[in-house]
Formats: structure tokens, C-alpha cells, sequence
């Protein structure tokens, strides 16, 4: 994640978390995803995948501590999306 995100994100619409950013991504919602590094497989991979099928530009995350604390929640988050 880049160092400016904190500051990208000040102005923009986004959701945390697995089910909102599928539901985000299926309806075309989505400008671009973000997944944790150390989600495990069963959750990485199809949303990976998913965001391919559907041209959702994904970037990765160290973990799922950091991906939450960059979104600005005091939870771990397996992934997020910017909505268009």
C-alpha cells in the first residue's frame, strides 16, 4: 500500500471487509481492491480471483492488521475496496 493512502482515502467512498467488497465488485462498484498478504487462502484467492474476472485492479497489503489500520478501522481486515 502506497504511503500517500491515508490521504487518498480522505476523499473517497470505500468498504471493509469480505462480504461489502464482494457485493462492491459484483455490482461494478469498484475502482480498485485491496487484499492482506496473510488472509488465508480461502478468502484471498476467490476475492483475487473475483477482482480479475471482473477488472478490479487489485494491490496487496502486508497484513491484515496494517490493511486495517490504512482503512482507518481499529480491526484486522482480510480486504477493501475504493468505490468508483
Amino acid at each position: 500500500m502506497t504511503n500517500n493512502m491515508l490521504t487518498d482515502l480522505q476523499n473517497v467512498r470505500f468498504f471493509v471487509g469480505l462480504k461489502q467488497s464482494t457485493d462492491a465488485i459484483k455490482n461494478g462498484k469498484a475502482a480498485k481492491a485491496y487484499v492482506a498478504n496473510d488472509a488465508d487462502d480461502h478468502v484471498r484467492l476467490p476475492f483475487v480471483a473475483l477482482c480479475s474476472e471482473c477488472g478490479v485492479p487489485v494491490e496487496f497489503c502486508e497484513t491484515k492488521a496494517k490493511l486495517g489500520k490504512d482503512f482507518g478501522i481499529n480491526v484486522a481486515a482480510a480486504c477493501a475496496v475504493i468505490l468508483k
